[in-house]
């Protein structure tokens, strides 16, 4: 199977992230299986979906990780030109969902597979396929932390998000949450018999949009866009008619941190404000939705220096969006992103790859596959 004929597989499997993921997994671990590959499944603790870890050379040596995600955004927006699990082509475009997000790498990474088995590798190549990143990097944390059993400590990780194929050695950090305050509902005309749940909400709602505004303030990192962490307010709901005294609402905020800055503490503030309204007789739960710390690769590290070598081009300093390379860099390893497509076709309608981005990203597997050959 070409790298085409394997995007047209993966595209097919509707691999929704939170959701089981066993159909996707179980075809790449048998499409692995045939090529010598050694295989192993990580089964995560909700029981139904599973990390996938596989190995091509000799694992008890320093070798490289190319990392990506099975799961993908839902593709329920009505624009779709075409069915959004079942691979299009037109011209050089082929279109379908995660074909840019990111299962283009995982083609091009799987296609590269025998031709890094003919090379009789002297340090292994290892894929590393996780899941539920589209919602908060949930299956990755499972997969790192079983590393040291699976092999030996690699001596970096490529994250193949899309990037253009242009190497990136930098990206925020996250963290998002949700608030949920529960009052007391009752007839709108007698509000001193009730509590208005969406009333108390406002003053949290207003502490998210005073730290968003001091953030603004720095601290600052010249490589991002904008070269200060936010945070905003994304999503707000409450009530049921305007006549009856609101009984819950809910807010989900995020937060995203320059290098440097701790994610989850740019929420502390907001999180101390809806705390509060437990005086006044509400419920107050805080529930942390996702977290995952920024990535910061130094320009002179050997891994950006092999990524010069392997694009032809040297490594750009950090891109808006966030990927699991921030938790590999956390947990002891050096990482970088590297892939092909445009972030900026993902999560949309007619999301597509181009066939000459997918074959420069086998390229350079290949190319990586050479340097690690005996």
């Amino acid at each position: 199977m070409d790298v085409l004929d394997i995007l047209d597989r993966l595209v097919a499997f509707p691999s929704v992230a939170g959701r089981a993921n066993g159909d996707i997994v179980g075809w790449i671990e048998a499409h692995l299986a045939e090529q010598g590959a050694k295989v192993i499944l990580l089964p995560g603790p909700e029981g139904d979906r599973s990390n996938l870890f596989a190995t091509i050379g000799p694992a008890d040596v320093p070798g490289y990780i190319l990392s990506g995600h099975m799961d993908v955004v839902p593709a329920g927006e009505p624009k779709w030109s075409s069915a959004p699990f079942s691979l299009r082509r037109e011209g050089e475009r082929l279109y379908g969902r995660g074909t840019t997000d990111m299962k283009g790498f995982l083609a091009a990474a799987l296609a590269a597979v025998p031709a890094l088995a003919r090379l009789r590798l002297a340090r292994p190549i290892h894929l590393a396929f996780s899941y539920d990143e589209e919602i908060g990097c949930r299956g990755v944390p499972h997969l790192i932390a079983r590393l040291p059993e699976l092999c030996a400590k690699p001596l970096g990780v490529i994250v193949g998000e899309p990037s253009g194929m242009s190497a990136v050695r930098g990206h925020k950090g996250k963290a998002a949450a949700r608030v949920i305050i529960k009052g007391r509902s009752g007839h709108s005309s007698r509000p001193d018999l009730g509590l208005n749940a969406v009333h108390a909400m406002a003053d949290v709602l207003c502490s998210a949009v005073s730290e968003a505004d001091r953030l603004r303030q720095g601290p600052f990192d010249p490589a991002f866009e904008p070269a200060y962490s936010s945070l905003q307010a994304g999503v707000i709901a409450g009530g049921q008619s305007v006549n009856i005294i609101p009984d819950t609402c809910t807010l989900e905020l995020e937060a995203r941190a320059v290098p440097g800055v701790d994610p989850p503490s740019l929420l502390a503030p907001i999180k101390a404000i809806a705390e509060t309204c437990a005086a006044e007789g509400f419920q107050v739960e805080w529930m942390p939705i996702s977290t995952y710390p920024a990535l910061s690769l130094p320009q002179d590290a050997a891994l950006a220096g092999l990524l010069h070598e392997l694009t032809g081009e040297a490594p750009v300093a950090a891109v808006s969006y966030g990927t699991e390379a921030g938790l590999y860099q956390a947990a002891g390893f050096d990482a970088i992103i590297c892939g092909p497509g445009d972030i900026g076709r993902a999560h949309k309608p007619d999301e597509y790859i181009l066939a000459s981005e997918l074959a420069a990203c086998q390229r350079m597997i290949e190319a990586l596959g050479a340097r690690c050959s005996a």
